[in-house]
């Protein structure tokens, strides 16, 4: 074989590694139920946060984290521990996602997106 038979070969050979590491490493949505039966994948649980119970965060103790309840598409409620400090209108979100790990009976995120309502809807369209 020439050198450049080899070389290609192992061209292909490190593209096709690479193609099964990243298929490998998608992260993939799931509710508790599933994120608990597997606690070593992290996951991206979709859910709403439990108004009725009050957000825990104390920043003279620790501003990195804070706990609440959510409720995920499935009607299970977990506690999730946040390791960042409370997002900006956090309360007034209308769905979260949440990016992190069982431990336990409680969910561990290291990052939230939220879909908060829109400031661009018209909630009442005038009539003419």
């Amino acid at each position: 074989m020439k050198k450049i038979h080899i070389l290609g070969i192992v061209v292909i050979a490190v593209a096709i590694g690479v193609i099964i590491y990243t298929l490998g490493q998608n992260d993939s949505y799931a509710n508790f139920s599933e994120a608990l039966a597997n606690q070593d994948t992290e996951y991206h649980v979709v859910g709403k946060l439990d108004k009725t119970i009050p957000v825990q965060y104390d920043p003279k103790i620790n501003a990195d984290e804070c706990s609440f309840m959510v409720i995920d598409n499935k009607g299970l409620e977990k506690r999730v521990i946040l390791h960042k400090s409370v997002p900006q209108d956090f309360q007034k979100s209308e769905q979260i996602v949440l990016i992190g790990k069982m431990q336990g009976d409680e969910f561990h995120a290291n990052d939230i997106l939220m879909k908060c309502p829109s400031k661009y809807n018209d909630p009442v369209k005038p009539q003419i």
